[in-house]
């Protein structure tokens, strides 16, 4: 962690998943102070007390600071003397962004705006902006306003300075708050079958620690105007649903049947409810535009900015004809996960393996 050494570190909307996952992997390092910046006391205050009760020698590193995006004045005052921001604030629930579409513009758009703004007129060293799939061809609010977030974030980057800005896109993150298999752990020890929308639906599966590794690669090696995407994999709905369905067929009301027999049954509950207002059949990570500039780096893509101004005359009688031979990267052609791929996976997770051992850890 030696790029974080004595460092000022502030995450937006940082008492989520992702927030607390930066603070158990940053705060035993030789990082400054990480300052968590949020609307909801209570969140903050919950955060508090967890931190000093595990980690009470390093607790001191936090600071929190009650703002809102959407204020202006509420960042400026909590980026004094920061050093990097991971903007992680957002709205993200699809159906409640399809129902209140202008408080996630509010949120997605105007305060990215604001943050990226208070960083640079802060001397800000690099900002990262947590995107999502659903910014590639989006089809929903939520999707439309980070989309635009990107956008903001290329924009500025063209004149942020000092102050690098780059964006990270990713799939859904597993276990992370709000995200689907908590909710099946809840049916399934609630004796209710588990709901999916379409069971063919496939979406790109990550770990938070996977999350906070591309966020990290962005930091380490993006340059300004990037959007990072990491290669992951991804499974059908129905293939992750019954993975969780045989992790935890002991605590269905099927246990007495045994393991495999129970893990058989709930299979069979699964219940089809359909598509949520919004939703795609499949997501996409780098669009076939992209693809166009695209720089394969191993475990990631790079997307660089699109530097070219706005004196369109030129490109009437100059271009480049070079094109990179990649195609669109989705949810549907990347590595399918099996059963038992997708079982290993949900289950290397710690918040499954609480889970299993009886103990709740949602962050």
């Amino acid at each position: 962690m030696s790029l974080f050494k004595d460092k000022v570190l502030l995450i937006t909307g940082g008492t989520g998943s992702f927030g607390n996952a930066v603070l158990n992997r940053f705060l035993r390092t030789d990082i400054g102070e990480i300052r968590i910046f949020s609307r909801d006391e209570k969140k903050q205050d919950d955060m508090r007390h967890d931190f000093q009760a595990r980690m009470p020698e390093v607790a001191n590193k936090i600071n929190f600071y009650i703002g809102d995006v959407r204020n202006r004045s509420t960042l400026k005052y909590a980026m004094t003397g920061v050093d990097y921001v991971f903007h992680a604030a957002a709205l993200k629930q699809v159906p409640s962004c399809e129902f209140f579409p202008m408080e996630a513009v509010k949120t997605n758009v105007i305060g990215t705006d604001n943050t990226l703004d208070a960083a640079i007129d802060a001397g800000v060293k690099c900002v990262i902006c947590l995107s999502t799939d659903k910014a590639a061809y989006p089809i929903n609010a939520m999707g439309t306003t980070k989309a635009i977030e990107e956008k903001i974030a290329v924009a500025k980057s063209r004149h942020s300075g000092a102050t690098k800005i780059c964006c990270t896109r990713y799939g859904n993150v597993m276990c992370s708050r709000g995200s689907v298999i908590p909710l099946w752990i809840d049916q399934i020890r609630k004796g209710n079958p588990i709901t999916i929308t379409e069971p063919n639906m496939t979406r790109f599966i990550m770990s938070l620690e996977e999350a906070v590794d591309l966020v990290l690669f962005a930091f380490e090696h993006g340059q300004n105007g990037d959007i990072l995407v990491q290669k992951a994999p991804a499974c059908t709905i129905r293939t992750q649903a019954e993975a969780v369905c045989e992790l935890f067929a002991e605590q269905s009301k099927y246990a007495s049947q045994g393991k495999e027999a129970a893990a058989e049954l709930l299979k069979a509950d699964i219940k089809v409810i359909g598509i949520r207002h919004g939703e795609k059949l499949y997501e996409t990570l780098l669009t076939n535009e992209e693809c166009a500039k695209a720089e394969d780096m191993g475990h990631f893509y790079r997307v660089p900015a699109d530097n070219r101004t706005l004196n369109y005359d030129k490109y009437f009688k100059e271009g480049d004809t070079n094109r990179v031979t990649l195609s669109e990267f989705n949810s549907n052609n990347t590595k399918r996960l099996n059963l038992e791929e997708t079982k290993a996976k949900i289950s290397s997770l710690e918040y499954i393996q609480n889970e299993l051992n009886g103990f709740s850890n949602l962050v």
